[in-house]
């Protein structure tokens, strides 16, 4: 059987002298993979649709087990992603993210217009931090994981002045700080804008400018939640942490 899925290429793997096993993210199916033989040689028909990040169509027979991609057509190669070491490092990150939360053909098509959405604004030049930190928040429920966003996740308050503890999942109140010693005292900017990346629709995003120190704060936020409830250790953050420590010497030179 032959099926033709819109996706993007979320990893691939060396297979053989010749060959490459790509994983895709599709539309259609959620995460795919398939055998994409002679990938590896420059002038393979398959070479340029198997690289990370491609954005194209892709026929792949073979319903069981692992496929094999036929053909594919490239509608973007979202190259300036790949022209930029940050932008890669957070691409990366954001694809790896996105294959250690899901499972073999488990349609869905949110997921996947996050995924694309989400590229194409790192692809444009968007601040990526904001766009990775976009990402993270909305990745949450598919690991299973429901943060109070809306209250107070201890009394209920809706009006008070927050900070985020991750004892308590979620926003806590100035009348309940007493209750986690170690909260974070982030700013009421930085509590508007996690709620906000959780919640809102990414394709509304417009032109956003956020101060650095509220982006360490979401950082330190996003990553401690995720270092408590995830139980993942991927390689990309790590890099992405390394890169992000040498950013701020050269801004400190």
């Amino acid at each position: 059987m032959v099926n033709k899925f819109e996706g993007i290429v979320i990893r691939t793997t060396d297979y053989g002298e010749s060959n490459k096993i790509v994983t895709i993210y599709t539309r259609e199916a959620g995460k795919i993979a398939g055998m994409a033989r002679g990938a590896k040689k420059p002038n393979n028909r398959l070479s340029s649709v198997s690289q990370l990040f491609t954005y194209g169509y892709f026929v792949i027979s073979g319903t069981r087990g692992l496929g094999t991609i036929q053909q594919g057509e490239m509608i973007s190669s979202l190259r300036y992603i790949r022209e930029d070491i940050f932008k890669t490092a957070y691409a990366s990150y954001i694809v790896e993210l996105l294959d250690k939360g899901t499972e073999e053909k488990e349609s869905n098509p949110f997921l996947f217009e996050l995924l694309y959405q989400t590229l194409i604004y790192i692809n444009e030049g968007y601040d990526p931090d904001i766009i990775t930190n976009i990402f993270e928040m909305k990745m949450l429920n598919v690991f299973g994981l429901y943060p109070e966003m809306n209250h107070c996740v201890l009394c209920g308050n809706t009006e008070s002045q927050f900070g985020f503890s991750i004892k308590e999942n979620g926003l806590i109140c100035q009348d309940c700080l007493q209750k986690d010693p170690h909260y974070f005292p982030v700013s009421q900017n930085t509590i508007k804008l996690l709620r906000l990346f959780y919640f809102f629709d990414i394709h509304r995003l417009g032109s956003i400018s956020v101060k650095e120190g509220t982006k360490k704060e979401l950082r330190d936020v996003i990553s401690t939640y995720y270092d408590e409830f995830s139980g993942l250790n991927l390689k990309t953050k790590r890099f992405l942490d390394q890169l992000g420590n040498w950013k701020l010497k050269l801004g400190e030179d």
